[in-house]
């Protein structure tokens, strides 16, 4: 047994997490992954993917399937992976069952935050709607997780009980490596400076069109410059490859909840250029090698070929405990714990023992 894992017995907790989207690709990866990491603490977690969030038919087909899942696994918490339709879904379904479950919602970013400027009116209706369901969502949940302090000034009500939590990062999985040897598997040349950024689903919203200005500016005074964008199709397993071959990861969002990828370079020591978004500024605080910029391309390529002029590695790993996966995850065990086993109940003192070693 790991040290801090959670023996399963009597006392084990079941939770079922409901996830937009999906189960296959790299969709709400970090989401699965908290699965995972959960799951290393004893908790037996069961994932229902909900798959459509706009269909009125298939939502239907979608709830019966919910039931079916909730008969035969009988979470003790529902914890919904993102606002909107899927909080929505999992309130709904919390309200309406004879067996009131208690909710945990974790608000992930574009479920609160407002539409940025210029969005064609049907995406920004849809956005609203979302954002409304997303509020409307809270008032049903016993626990809300927010992954950012900015996230949380976002909500209506319900601040009392929102607790900031970033996702989590898999040391295991994101940890340094020499940058050489990392280039070599990817066949990229030694000479290149290699610029890292996420564009993901909506390249709009991460501002891909400000990244590759500043990168053409810093083409003026630096040779072989290259962003490497990384889309929602890339496969999950390469990305901590991808950050250990990179010089610097390039964010430029207009909005952020709370960067997952920002994290994992930090625990692969890769000097990261963000503008103020979601919790950037938070996490890079005494981080070497790293900057908060104004969101202009000019400011950004200062700092990228700054980074970029003789390529070092970060410190980011010294902060990667304020985000270790086994560590939210020790967390969200307490959450799921306390609204299982509230305070006072003798039977459980001895499973709370464990809860509590499993977060040191």
């Amino acid at each position: 047994m790991r040290c801090g894992q959670i023996a399963a017995g009597p006392g084990t907790l079941r939770v079922l997490f409901v996830i937009p989207g999906e189960p296959q690709g790299c969709s709400m990866i970090f989401a699965r992954r908290q699965a995972e990491s959960l799951e290393r603490q004893g908790v037996d977690v069961n994932l229902f993917h909900l798959r459509s969030r706009t269909s009125l038919l298939d939502l239907a087909r979608e709830w019966r399937r919910f039931r079916r899942r909730v008969r035969r696994v009988n979470p003790q918490v529902i914890h919904a992976h993102f606002g909107t339709m899927t909080a929505w879904f999992a309130a709904c379904a919390v309200t309406l069952s004879r067996q009131r479950r208690p909710l945990v919602i974790t608000y992930r970013g574009s479920d609160l935050n407002a539409t940025p400027e210029g969005a064609e009116w049907r995406a920004w209706m849809r956005a609203a709607a979302g954002r409304v369901l997303s509020q409307f969502a809270a008032l049903r949940a016993s626990r809300i997780v927010c992954v950012s302090h900015e996230l949380r000034s976002r909500l209506w009500w319900r601040r009392d009980v929102a607790l900031i939590m970033p996702s989590g990062v898999d040391t295991d999985i994101f940890r340094p490596e020499p940058r050489e040897r990392a280039r070599a598997r990817l066949a990229w040349s030694e000479k290149q400076r290699l610029v890292l950024f996420n564009a993901g689903y909506n390249p709009g919203l991460k501002r891909l069109d400000l990244a590759r200005q500043a990168v053409a500016l810093v083409r003026n005074f630096l040779d072989d410059v290259c962003l490497e964008v990384l889309d929602g199709r890339t496969p999950p397993e390469r990305v901590p490859e991808l950050l250990n071959a990179a010089d610097c990861l390039l964010l430029t969002s207009d909005r952020e909840g709370s960067s997952t990828l920002l994290q994992e370079a930090l625990a692969c020591n890769l000097p990261v250029v963000s503008v103020n978004a979601g919790d950037s500024r938070e996490r890079l605080a005494g981080v070497r090698h790293c900057a908060i910029v104004e969101r202009d391309p000019v400011a950004i390529a200062a700092e990228l070929a700054r980074i970029l002029k003789v390529p070092v590695r970060s410190n980011g790993r010294d902060k990667v405990r304020d985000f270790s996966a086994r560590r939210i995850a020790g967390e969200l065990y307490r959450i799921y714990f306390d609204l299982v086993w509230p305070m006072g109940e003798p039977a459980a003192e001895g499973v709370r023992a464990q809860a509590a070693r499993a977060t040191r």
